[in-house]
């Protein structure tokens, strides 16, 4: 069985987007998959699929002792899919004690599936760390925006650190440094992890030896979504060559999704943009990740995460942003040329788009002026 965790520095990415329409991919493949609502406190992927709620979900599971897990497990209207509500209307449910998550996971590992996909909250709360940390190929959904890139890395950066604080031995010197090390929470913004990983070495080799063990088998997998434009693939470069520098972690990159009105249509008419419209520009990258993922599953783990393949990884995900965009080009020239899409039509369209990258400008100037100053005040990511 394969543990997908799902996860985004930022809501507003579309992380249950890719969540929901990547566990329909993978299950259309003739895989077993259980997709799991874990946005606790914030659960909203019945929307997406467009299932109705039920009372039977992850919250009145843990509310009763003794209930079957799999029990829980509804239709979702794709076969070989079952679905895994969470429940965002009880109190208190995104702060799971230690218990109840080392409950919540060993349930997960028990299904029998070939996938089990889980929707994560965004964000760096612990329990997020800890469920996107059962598997090593976890997946981070990010967008072009500047925001969002900053945010991504953040998010990785406090993976690192929870595995980290996971691999150290009890009761050790290596323990009593990552605890002090957190104490100085400030310094923690200038220190990088090559550092950190020699002083461990220096006082707590043992400890020292598990991190490093932990940090080569840590492999992330990256989206980006809500491309405009070819160009926009590129950021995520940035995204790599901090966590190679600071974070000691190489990316693998899944591929690029564009931004598509179609999924605010689909998500109106509750159903997820695979079955709404499976030949749509943003369907087929989403069928394209998936194969990707059940590749990954039957290629020789070793030989696909050596440094070439990462290398082609990116370099495949820029050539995808430029045939998406050139078949997206293409699509709207045909409506126009079939009269499905008027001349004011297209005007409405393109004054949108450049009212969004306005937007983006504007945002984009923004977060340059805070970089500098916090280069100014000595700041270092």
């Amino acid at each position: 069985m394969q543990i997908i965790p799902i996860a985004s520095g930022k809501g507003g990415v579309g992380k249950s987007l890719v969540a929901a329409n990547l566990a329909i991919a993978l299950a259309q493949s003739g895989r077993r998959v259980v997709l799991i609502d874990l946005d606790l406190g914030g659960s909203n992927l019945h929307l997406v699929l467009g299932v109705p709620v039920v009372a039977q979900s992850i919250g009145s599971f843990l509310g009763k002792k003794g209930q079957d897990f799999t029990g829980l497990i509804q239709e979702s209207g794709t076969p070989n899919l079952g679905f895994v509500p969470g429940d965002a209307e009880i109190p208190g449910l995104a702060n799971l004690n230690s218990s109840q998550k080392r409950m919540l996971i060993r349930r997960i590992n028990a299904l029998e599936a070939d996938y089990v996909v889980l929707d994560l909250g965004a964000g760096t709360s612990q329990n997020i760390l800890d469920f996107f940390l059962v598997s090593s190929g976890g997946l981070v959904v990010t967008a072009p925006t500047p925001t969002a890139t900053v945010n991504a890395y953040l998010f990785l950066k406090n993976v690192v650190f929870r595995i980290l604080q996971s691999s150290v031995v009890p009761k050790s010197a290596g323990e009593t440094f990552v605890r002090d090390l957190f104490k100085r929470r400030s310094s923690l913004q200038r220190i990088y992890l090559p550092e950190i990983a020699r002083e461990l070495d220096r006082v707590d080799p043992e400890s020292a030896r598990r991190f490093r063990a932990a940090i080569e088998a840590f492999r992330p997998r990256v989206i980006m979504n809500m491309l405009e434009d070819p160009k926009d693939a590129e950021t995520i470069n940035r995204l790599r060559r901090s966590c190679r520098q600071y974070l000691d972690t190489e990316l693998v990159h899944l591929g690029i999704i564009y931004r598509d009105e179609l999924q605010d249509r689909a998500l109106q008419s509750r159903l997820p943009i695979l079955r709404y419209k499976p030949d749509s520009i943003l369907s087929q990258a989403i069928y394209r990740i998936a194969e990707k993922v059940i590749q990954m599953e039957d290629e020789d783990r070793s030989a696909f995460l050596d440094f070439e393949s990462l290398n082609d990884s990116f370099d495949t995900a820029e050539s995808e942003a430029e045939q998406d965009f050139t078949d997206k080009m293409e699509y709207v020239e045909e409506l126009l040329s079939t009269g499905a899409l008027t001349n004011g039509d297209l005007v409405e369209t393109i004054k949108t788009q450049h009212y969004e990258i306005a937007q983006l400008r504007r945002q984009n100037n923004l977060y340059k002026a805070k970089l500098v100053k916090a280069v100014q005040q000595g700041f270092r990511p």
